[in-house]
This record gives structure tokens, sequence and C-alpha cells, in this order.
């Protein structure tokens, strides 16, 4: 039987897929509401797809599925998950840490010269992360401390002057 009209099959549901809802990937077509990731659903879209042979997937499962395996590879941070992989057919217990083995890093000088050691904040002694570092007298500090040590007012670094590792307005209080 002829096929009358109509457009290429979606690689995923195998039904026609029309000009107007096609996604193009690899070479192949699908419906918006079939470019999912094979492992976990998840939508996807040119930037976050991965493509393997005729499956797709989200760069995470992708990376569990056709990635280095074993201690020490990962994606950073936006990959830790408690997912097991099952659904992948991984079986990453395998790969756990030996009980009774610390979890946290055995030498910290290493993981301070590989990551950098966060540094601490004169005024309230917490850490002090990039988004809100200001620099005054060469020392980090909060946008919330960054204040004079004296009257309390909201320094800029036009207007601050140090002393003895604190703080001052350059106005009256600058001693």
């Amino acid at each position: 039987m002829p096929n009358w009209g109509g457009g290429a099959k979606c690689g995923a549901c195998d039904k026609t897929v029309y000009h107007a809802e096609e996604i193009q990937c690899n070479g192949r077509s699908f419906h918006k509401t079939c470019f999912l990731c094979m492992g976990c659903r998840k939508a996807l879209d040119s930037t976050t797809v991965a493509a393997h042979e005729s499956e797709i997937y989200c760069k995470t499962c992708y990376g569990r599925k056709y990635g280095p395996k074993g201690i020490g590879y990962g994606q950073g941070a936006g990959c830790l998950s408690t997912d097991t992989g099952e659904h992948l057919g991984l079986d990453l217990q395998q790969h756990s840490p030996k009980p009774g083995r610390p979890s946290t890093p055995t030498n910290p000088s290493k993981f301070a010269k590989k990551f950098g050691d966060v540094e601490k904040c004169p005024r309230c002694g917490k850490s002090v992360y990039a988004a809100e570092k200001i620099i005054g007298g060469g020392k980090p500090w909060h946008k919330t401390c960054f204040r004079c040590a004296i009257c309390g007012k909201s320094l800029e670094s036009t207007n601050v002057t140090d002393k003895d590792g604190e703080i001052y307005c350059k106005g009256k209080c600058n001693m």
C-alpha cells in the first residue's frame, strides 16, 4: 500500500512526524514530545542531547552508560545523585567504597591544592564564596560584613581604608 504524503517516521514512536513538530538528531526525526532521554525520560534539546548510534540520552545518562567507569570519574557535583543506574543495566555497587574507609579526602592539603581553600571572612569567621566576596585591606569579606568597624557604614572600594586587619570608612572614623 503506498505511503500518501506525511513525513518521516519518529525515531522513538515510529509514527509520522510532520514538519511543525519535528526535531532532527543524528539524521533521524523525532516528535518534540518524543525527544526524551532513553534512560531517565527527561526532555532533551540540542544543548542537552548526547546520541549513541540510534539512541538518545541526556548527558548524565550518556556518561553513566558510555563514559569511563571506576572511582574518580565523574562530572562534578552536578552529577551527584542517589540513582543506582539500575534502569541502564548498570551495577554501581561494585564501585562503592569499602565499609570502614573514610569518605573524606585522606590528605586535606592535596584536596585544597586541587580545589582551593575556602577563605574566611575576618569579621564573622565564616567561609567567603566568590559570589559574595569583596576584597578590602587585602582580605576577603562578605558583602554584608564589608562595613566600617566604628560606625557600621557600608563600604565600597573607593571609601575604605584598613589598619591592623580592620576596615574603616575614609571619613571621621579613619584613625
